[in-house]
């Protein structure tokens, strides 16, 4: 059985850190997205995919190549126009079998639910999982184990079951699909290509999946980060000088130096060439991507720095996602909690959106270069490229 991964789209509710990158291929625990997805569906009996891409394809391409590198074979559809969940299913029908299942290149599923998913007999299932928000998503009414409704974002949620985005079909979904026409939002959606399958009686079965991630919005890469880390054992490759100290499960890649002074506590991943310390405070979730300097009096704390960044001294982070090649002047400080205590708000496609998080400090883009002693405050997102004065306080 092949695996179809959609990862054409953009991600806009991702900017700013998707302004160089496409969504699939953001890092977490160090490896992009797009690598946690086809590894669970490797380990759950899959060794051949289908990748529909379309923003910076060739990012992708350049990573994965065939798939030779983590076992399996990968062929590439390019969606040129992305017109919707359905249009891209679409494009793949002369490169499936008879029955392939859908993963979505922003949800993390674990390898067991692929492997369970596999074992459905019927045309098609769709993935279901229990939260307690469904309004967000799109909400699905079952009965007797079959799906008879989907509703898109309700304003009065009357199931708690939500669409995971992940799909077993047999090809005659492909005739559905021809059959759908476009939606509200000017797409051809494959939840409406599968309301008619359930119009024609055709029975599309639903599965409860035990975990499932989706990265939706750039916070949800904390989420993300956090669940990764916490199966990881400590591996050390690098060199640790006799008075740094690690605590808990800890990875150091290759020829990085954890200096004197250094104190880690696990869960913690940091990378390749890094130069951690002397005298800093790395603390549990964070992950330190490859080519990154940590430096004198530098507190980290959940978070996820990529590669190439500098926080040179005499800074604090917390509750952050930090892009590719920034530069941290002496003295920054980021804020991660409002006084009131209550959820932060961050400005997503100009409109205000509540993280559900009471901690949350900066998203920053790539190549962000902040003046000695800048203050930010909570919940703020900076361009890719922009730069801070020295003293200067970045409010929102």
């Amino acid at each position: 059985m092949k695996a179809v991964i959609l990862a054409a789209g953009e991600g806009t509710r991702m900017r700013p850190l998707t302004t160089t990158h496409p969504k699939v291929m953001l890092p977490v625990a160090n490896r992009p997205i797009l690598e946690h997805i086809i590894k669970s569906a490797r380990d759950g009996g899959i060794t051949d995919f289908v990748c529909v891409v379309g923003y910076r394809s060739d990012m992708i391409r350049d990573y994965f190549g065939d798939g030779r590198q983590l076992n399996i074979h990968i062929n590439y559809v390019e969606q040129k126009q992305q017109l919707g969940t359905a249009h891209a299913i679409g494009t793949v029908q002369d490169l499936v079998d008879d029955r392939f299942i859908v993963l979505n290149g922003d949800a993390l599923v674990k390898s067991s639910d692929v492997y369970s998913l596999m074992k459905h007999r019927e045309d098609a299932v769709m993935a279901v999982k229990e939260i307690k928000d469904p309004g967000k998503y799109g909400v699905v009414k079952t009965s007797g184990g079959r799906i008879i409704e989907i509703i898109e974002k309700p304003e009065r949620a009357t199931s708690n079951l939500v669409n995971a985005g992940i799909y077993l079909f047999s090809d005659s979904i492909f005739e559905s699909i021809r059959k759908t026409g476009r939606s509200k939002r000017g797409e051809y959606e494959i939840t409406d290509s599968i309301m008619r399958l359930v119009s024609d009686n055709a029975g599309v079965g639903c599965m409860l999946l035990n975990t499932w991630i989706d990265i939706g919005m750039p916070w949800n890469l904390l989420d993300a980060n956090e669940f990764l880390l916490s199966d990881i054992k400590t591996e050390i490759s690098g060199e640790i000088e006799p008075y740094a100290t690690l605590k808990g499960e800890v990875v150091i890649g290759e020829n990085s130096i954890i200096r004197n002074g250094a104190y880690i506590t696990g869960p913690v991943i940091i990378g390749n060439n890094c130069d951690i310390g002397p005298n800093c405070y790395i603390r549990p979730g964070t992950t330190v991507g490859n080519n990154v300097h940590i430096g004198n009096a530098v507190e980290i704390k959940n978070s996820i720095i990529m590669s190439g960044t500098k926080i040179g001294h005499l800074s604090y982070l917390g509750d952050s996602v930090i892009g590719h090649n920034c530069n941290f002047g002496a003295g920054t400080k980021v804020a991660n909690l409002r006084h009131n205590g209550k959820n932060i708000r961050v400005t997503i496609d100009k409109g205000s959106t509540d993280t559900g998080r009471r901690k949350l400090g900066v998203i920053m883009g790539d190549c962000v270069h902040t003046g000695i002693n800048t203050s930010i405050n909570v919940g703020v997102t900076m361009a890719a490229g922009r730069a801070t004065r020295p003293g200067e306080v970045v409010m929102r």
